[in-house]
C-alpha cells in the first residue's frame, strides 16, 4: 500500500493500481503461453468463472481454479495446494476472460513469492481470437460438466 508523505493511505483509480501492478509482469501473449504450456514449461491457470467457462469454453489442459481459491490452491507451502504447485519457481500463466483480474491475481501470486507468475495479455478472448485450442461448452462434457 503506498503511503503520502503525511502517513495516510494514498487514494488511487483501479486503473492507475493494475497499471502499477503491471508493471511488475512479464505479460505473455496467447502464442507465448500456448507454447510453455505445451512444452511443459508453464502452468496455464483459468481464473474465470463457471459461467463464462460454459459459456466460451475451456483451454485444454489449463487448470481450473476459482479466483478466490488461488493463492491457497498454489501456494507451494500451503496445505491446500494443488499437486501443481510444486515450488516457488513454477511458471504460472494466470487467465482471465480479458487479461485484467488475471494481471492483479499474479501480483498477488507474486507475493507469495511465487516469482514467474505473471498473466496472459488479453485473457481467454485474446487466446480465442488467436485461434488457439479450447475444448467447446459441452464437448464431450468438457466444459459444460
Amino acid at each position: 500500500m503506498a503511503v503520502s508523505e503525511r502517513g495516510e493511505a494514498e487514494q488511487i483509480s483501479i486503473d492507475d493500481h493494475l497499471e502499477r501492478v503491471r508493471t511488475g509482469l512479464d505479460r505473455v501473449d496467447a502464442a507465448t503461453a500456448h507454447q510453455a504450456a505445451a512444452s511443459g514449461n508453464a502452468v496455464l491457470v483459468d481464473i474465470r468463472y463457471q459461467a463464462l467457462r460454459e459459456r466460451d469454453g475451456l483451454i485444454p489442459g489449463a487448470l481450473v481454479v476459482e479466483r478466490n481459491e488461488l493463492e491457497w490452491r498454489l501456494d507451494p507451502r500451503g496445505s491446500h495446494r494443488l499437486p501443481e504447485a510444486t515450488g516457488h519457481d513454477l511458471h504460472v500463466i494466470v487467465l482471465c476472460n480479458e487479461g485484467y483480474a488475471s494481471s492483479l491475481a499474479a501480483a498477488s501470486l507474486q507475493q507469495l513469492g511465487l516469482h514467474r507468475a505473471t498473466d496472459l495479455i488479453g485473457g481467454f478472448q485474446a487466446w480465442r481470437k488467436a485461434g488457439l485450442p479450447v475444448d467447446q461448452p459441452g464437448a464431450d462434457g468438457a466444459a459444460g460438466a
